[in-house]
């Protein structure tokens, strides 16, 4: 295990023949949607659906709950204390830090994934990613916050990722996974945006279908010379501390330093991964 999240699928909990596939698929982790893909009078049998799952999968797995001030969220809320400590609980539409704190007092030991999806979420996600020791992680809901944008294209959203991105990391949280790409044929397309993303400083993405799973990994699988760059860092920071040399300097002239290293670092972890076994 690398820690590396690259991989994310949703599975709606109302449709058991789709949460036992996500089950058995290669994502790094099964999310499991009490919310948008589930509809109003599906929700209860939907919690039922969750209970069995958890209970009999050995793999890492997350919750989506319903919205804070939604009539399902107390519902989903009791559901999920009463589910194993490790499970991740998925916040959507998260706008303050009273909503995180709140789960966090109700739901304790339980990681926290926060989903900003308005312009007011997006303006507090360094607020509401500081909101208490167990946020886990932090990302968009793209298809809420393009309408409340009133936006059109992935223009309009360019300073929202960007600005998660920063507040992640500012926060001291991984790097984000990127919102679902809801064209489920489009892989080329997904596989574009990915590459778009990779370079804003996203890590990984959250599916809606298995088929986009691998196109997801290759996306933000490093490139052959970037692997053999980091390991030439990790190589070369290794063999001057061994042998007491205080000045680092790679084959090419470069200098090294602290952030070079680290990211040198981050790259075989994701190199390690995105790897097909």
């Amino acid at each position: 295990m690398t820690g590396v999240v690259v991989t994310l699928l949703y599975a709606p909990a109302d449709r058991p023949e789709l949460v036992t596939k996500a089950l058995r698929s290669a994502a790094d982790v099964v999310v499991l949607d009490l919310e948008d893909a589930v509809a109003p009078a599906h929700k209860a049998g939907a919690r039922d659906t969750v209970r069995e799952a958890v209970a009999s999968a050995d793999r890492s797995i997350q919750v989506r709950v319903n919205a804070p001030g939604t009539p399902w969220y107390e519902g989903d809320i009791e559901l999920l204390a009463s589910l194993r400590a490790d499970l991740g609980v998925r916040l959507p539409k998260i706008e303050v830090p009273e909503q995180v704190a709140d789960a966090a007092r109700r739901l304790p030991a339980r990681p926290l994934h926060l989903l900003v999806e308005t312009a007011l979420g997006v303006e507090r996600a360094f607020d509401v990613a500081r909101a208490d020791p167990a946020v886990a992680s932090l990302g968009l809901g793209e298809a809420d916050l393009r309408s409340d944008l009133r936006c059109t294209s992935d223009e309009g959203l360019a300073l929202a990722r960007a600005r998660v991105v920063l507040a992640a990391r500012a926060a001291g949280l991984p790097s984000p996974a990127m919102s679902v790409y809801p064209h489920v044929r489009d892989l080329e397309g997904l596989r574009e945006s990915c590459t778009a993303g990779r370079r804003l400083g996203f890590c990984g993405r959250a599916a809606i279908h298995p088929a986009q799973l691998d196109v997801i990994r290759s996306a933000f699988a490093p490139t052959p010379e970037e692997v053999a760059q980091a390991q030439q860092v990790v190589d070369r920071i290794g063999t001057a501390t061994a042998a007491g040399v205080g000045a680092l300097v790679l084959a090419d002239g470069t200098f090294l330093d602290v952030a070079m290293v680290e990211q040198a670092r981050f790259v075989l972890a994701l190199a390690s991964a995105t790897a097909h076994e």
